[in-house]
């Protein structure tokens, strides 16, 4: 495949970031996607490497997925310049369900835009690009199951179509808490985790085996237990059809809450993580099911003294996204006037969000994400220096979190296990499913 050297990947991004038209979105993703394949960057599934990780391969280490709602071009290609700088391979782009929609970010466009960013960095290699919390809404599941989770699979073929070939499902949204046994009560999150594995697994690329995760704790509830691991997984197994390949990781609940939990005064509390748990919960999905390990979700605003346990207890993957998005609008370089409109914005279309008991600075903190989609083409057109400048501010977390979650130095690792196939991305029939619960 030839280089296309008059090929301009800010202006194509630019342009790919700031189009309404979906159409054009996808011919320039595309184009994106043939010029970063022919410099050696390619889509993939991090299966393999996970499926390695649990037979005991490779040093312990735990994958940050990371959600980017905003300057997105910018903040990637901080991340890679980070990943070169520490010769770091396993690093996962991902976003929400939930996310695509507030942020105006269709998964087409998710994937040009991070591919650019590999381009501009000069990254070579395997990039992990995944659908987190592709989620089951239990109000509507417990209406007509049926609809619920067609929708969903209308969402993840338009992911997997444009390339995510990671996709985490969450049917954990269905656990039923007041059910006798824990088999029952993980009865609907496995049976619909199963039913959308062979879905995926029968619209996969050819050569590309997705890595999928399950999730058996609602981020922000209870603490997940092995008992209930072990109930949703032996139900998953004898569910999911014969010949296709499971699950290679599985998300918990130990402590944390999405965004973290918000004090009146605008600020977060420490979450108290339960690594003991989580380490139990690793050692069962690794030892007992040959799963990469356990998932860490809501993680975002962790203290900075508690990211370098996560590896010591072998947690596979943790899922980071909130704290991108405050460095970003709390810089002192992002303009006060679009933010100042970004949150008059909420005050009018999102009131009902508003609790009773909420301080202003607690709304503003959970509702401000919102805006971001609204604001997305002003964020856009801000000045080079302000893009790049805040991308540079939050550069230095980007590359501590690499060295404390001990990505550092899994470059050869990864390549050793990824070899690149070529799918080209597109547009299905539809982007109309971008809404949903959980994010990070």
């Amino acid at each position: 495949m030839s280089v296309n050297t008059a090929f301009d990947v800010d202006a194509t991004v630019q342009k790919l970031v700031l189009t309404d038209d979906i159409k054009e979105k996808e011919v320039l993703a595309r184009e994106i996607q043939a010029q970063a394949n022919a410099k050696g960057a390619f889509l993939a599934s991090i299966h393999d490497v996970y499926m390695a990780r649990g037979k005991g391969q490779g040093k312990h280490f735990t994958v940050p997925a990371m959600n980017l709602r905003s300057l997105t071009y910018y903040l990637a290609r901080a991340i890679f310049r980070v990943a070169k700088r520490l010769n770091a391979g396993a690093f996962i782009f991902e976003i929400a369900k939930s996310e695509m929609g507030y942020t105006g970010q269709p998964p087409i466009e998710y994937v040009g835009v991070i591919l650019g960013a590999a381009i501009k960095e000069g990254y070579s290699g395997p990039v992990f690009v995944q659908g987190d919390h592709c989620q089951i809404k239990a109000s509507e599941y417990f209406k007509d199951k049926n609809k619920e989770v067609s929708g969903l699979k209308d969402m993840v073929a338009d992911c997997v179509a444009a390339g995510f070939y990671n996709i985490d499902v969450d049917s954990s949204t269905t656990v039923k808490l007041d059910r006798p046994t824990l088999t029952e009560q993980q009865r609907d999150n496995f049976e619909v985790c199963a039913d959308m594995s062979a879905f995926i697994r029968k619209i996969q690329p050819k050569g590309i085996e997705i890595s999928i995760g399950g999730e058996i704790g609602e981020v922000g509830h209870k603490n997940s237990t092995v008992e209930e691991l072990v109930a949703f997984t032996d139900g998953y197994t004898k569910s999911l059809p014969q010949g296709f390949h499971g699950l290679s990781k599985i998300s918990v609940q130990t402590g944390t809450s999405h965004g973290g939990t918000v004090l009146p005064d605008g600020t977060i509390a420490k979450a108290n993580v339960d690594f003991k748990t989580l380490k139990d919960l690793s050692a069962a999905a690794q030892t007992k099911y040959g799963m990469g390990g356990a998932v860490q979700h809501g993680a975002s605003t962790l203290t900075d003294d508690q990211f370098n346990k996560f590896p010591e207890v072998n947690t596979i993957e943790i899922h980071l996204a909130t704290n991108f998005q405050n460095k970003t609008l709390d810089s002192k370089l992002f303009p006060k006037d679009l933010y100042g409109k970004m949150v008059e914005w909420t005050k009018v279309n999102c009131i009902s969000e508003r609790k009773s008991t909420d301080t202003d600075e607690q709304y503003i903190y959970k509702a401000r994400k919102r805006a971001l989609g609204q604001f997305k083409k002003d964020i856009m057109n801000m000045p080079l220096s302000v893009k790049e400048g805040i991308a540079a501010e939050i550069e230095k977390n980007f590359e501590f979190l690499f060295k404390q979650l001990n990505v550092n130095d899994t470059k050869d690792f990864v390549t050793s296990i990824i070899k690149p196939v070529h799918a080209t991305i597109g547009l299905r029939h539809t982007q109309a499913h971008l809404d949903g619960e959980g994010d990070d």
